[in-house]
């Protein structure tokens, strides 16, 4: 024992080439570099390059701790000359998967940066899959005639990048991620798209929070795409207000879709005046985050032609927002014939009134989930729920209840009730009460994330609850 701890005998030096090539893939670069000291076979030269065995390539200056913010800029520079030294020792054949995250600097348009990208991306007989760029401060323009790469499947821009492109052709990317990219226009975003005929999952978004000089969203707000099967969608643009309305009107006036092969959708906005959603037969789930413009009234936007082009769904979530959304901005609620999942997300700052109509539009529902059951009370949730709001309106209500009104909920064919974050108050237990009381349809219900503290409790309180559907006799905990 005590002669293998004294011995200096450097192990590295005989592992395998192929082993020490993946321990250096699996930490990011500039770690690996700086391993160097470890084992004379762990030096990079010219004549021994064990980044020659590397197959990814990950370079991030967050890592990188700077004492102020007066070292960031020149410290930026150096990180980057770091960077330009090592590609300079890198072949571009060997590399699957390249990552890069940087502040930006003078260094930012150095050919042996971006150039040995763009060469790696190009190379003939290259193994290159995988390309995540980011710049968060100064823009970094790339300026192709022709982007290609035959082997490239995978492709994140975000934040400072300006693509200039005369043309696109990457036919075997799947997988693109445009996050916030400043400097990408319209024109160059279609030739991107274009380029790409096997894309199959789209990842976009437009955050900004620029209310001197606003521009309008431009990823998000046009898709189409004949090829891509999964599409998630945030824009977080929240211009306008009082004092600037035409940001509303301009900025977001339309939203338009257009994808035959879509399958999922995740979207997520503040709600836009028009909606056009079109060839969507092939989606089957949607999740859904509207927002309502904080300070705008009249309340602004439409999801009418939202609403109509996802119609032929089989499951939906909606955030609490939507809820209101939905509500507010939906002159018709079409018909969810086809619909079997809702999942619910509640807030108790949010209202439930476009409950009874949801409710209503979806004949075939099968299974209802709910992510919480605390939400504002009105006197508008109708009989989708057990609220009873301290008003005048609702003790004349109270009055008129001579002829008996058919519930929403007993003209529900729901057969699963599932509710997820239970907290066991007095209006969650009232609204399960409500809800067993009237859904006659039920065959089972599950109940989740009680509190360890109160388990006997809580399930007491649920237990001795009187369940209508005679296909139901018991209550499940998950």
């Amino acid at each position: 024992m005590s002669s293998c701890c004294c011995s200096s005998r450097d192990r590295i030096s005989d592992l395998p080439d192929e082993i020490l090539g993946k321990i250096l893939s699996l930490v990011p670069t500039k770690v690996a570099v700086s391993t160097s000291v470890l084992s004379k076979r762990w030096t990079m030269n010219n004549n021994n390059n064990l980044l020659a065995l590397v197959d990814t390539l990950s370079f991030d200056e967050s890592m990188v701790v700077y004492p102020n913010e007066e070292a960031v800029s020149g410290s930026s520079d150096r990180f980057l000359e770091f960077l330009d030294k090592t590609l300079r020792n890198c072949p571009t054949k060997t590399i699957k998967k390249f990552s890069l995250s940087h502040r930006g600097g003078r260094f930012t348009k150095s050919p042996a940066v971006y150039g040995w990208i763009l060469s790696a991306m190009e190379e003939e007989g290259g193994l290159l899959e995988e390309v995540h760029l980011e710049c968060t401060r100064v823009e970094v323009s790339l300026e192709r005639k022709l982007l290609r790469s035959n082997t490239l499947v995978k492709l994140t821009l975000s934040r400072e990048y300006c693509l200039e492109v005369d043309r696109v052709f990457l036919p075997a990317l799947k997988s693109l991620s445009l996050l916030t990219v400043g400097g990408l226009d319209y024109n160059n975003y279609r030739r991107l798209i274009k380029g790409c005929p096997l894309l199959e999952e789209l990842f976009i978004t437009d955050i900004g929070a620029d209310a001197v000089d606003p521009y309008p969203p431009c990823c998000t707000a046009s898709v189409k795409s004949a090829s891509i099967k999964r599409l998630v969608v945030s824009v977080d643009m929240p211009y306008g207000g009082p004092r600037n309305e035409h940001s509303f009107r301009d900025l977001h006036y339309q939203s338009y879709v257009k994808a035959p092969s879509l399958v999922y959708l995740d979207y997520s906005s503040h709600v836009f005046m028009n909606y056009r959603f079109l060839d969507l037969d092939s989606l089957a789930e949607v999740r859904l985050n509207l927002k309502l413009w904080d300070h705008h009234k009249p309340i602004y936007g439409d999801v009418t032609n939202l609403a109509a082009g996802i119609s032929n769904i089989t499951t939906l979530h909606l955030s609490p927002d939507s809820l209101e959304a939905f509500h507010f901005c939906c002159k018709s609620m079409p018909v969810f014939k086809n619909l079997l999942n809702l999942s619910i997300q509640s807030n108790k700052k949010k209202g439930w009134q476009v409950m009874p109509l949801l409710l209503n539009s979806c004949p075939n529902l099968h299974t209802l989930v709910f992510k919480g059951l605390v939400h504002r009370v009105t006197d508008k949730c109708g009989d989708a729920c057990a609220c009873t709001p301290n008003n005048k309106h609702n003790k004349k209500m109270k009055k008129k209840k001579k002829s008996k009104v058919i519930s929403c909920l007993w003209t529900c064919p729901v057969k699963v009730l599932e509710i997820v974050e239970y907290g066991g108050s007095f209006q969650e237990l009232k609204q399960m009460r409500h809800f067993l009381g009237k859904l006659e349809c039920l065959e089972t219900v599950r109940v989740g994330g009680i509190d360890a503290g109160n388990t006997i409790v809580l399930r007491a309180n649920l237990l001795s609850l009187p369940i209508v559907s005679s296909y139901c006799n018991n209550i499940h905990f998950i």
